[in-house]
């Protein structure tokens, strides 16, 4: 929902990890945010959301006021669960507003 968003409690890393109901292969990773300076994205193809490994890490533009939208176009690759590490952010707390996997 356009309405919803998730907030961090203040100190960092924070995690969000989403799953998908079976393995699926993912070819697109778009987040939409608020005050995240640095966030890595790992997944995992286990039944459990354990065994994470890493796709990407980046620094993320500083957008006063704005809701920072970020897309990483990955060669295409398999996941049941995506984690959602924010490193650190320009601010004590900050807000994921959506997240989009594509892929089949």
């Amino acid at each position: 929902s356009s309405k919803t968003f998730w907030t961090t409690t203040g100190m960092f890393p924070q995690e969000l990890i989403i799953g998908f109901p079976k393995c699926v292969k993912i070819s697109k990773v778009a987040i939409q945010c608020y005050l995240v300076r640095t966030l890595r994205i790992e997944r995992s193809t286990s039944k459990d959301p354990v065994g994470f490994e890493q796709c990407v890490e980046k620094d993320l533009q500083h957008r006063e006021g704005q809701l920072q939208m970020e897309e990483f176009i990955l060669p295409e690759f398999q996941a049941t669960y995506l984690r959602f590490i924010i490193k650190s952010a320009f601010d004590h707390f900050v807000s994921v507003h959506r997240v989009m996997a594509e892929g089949t």
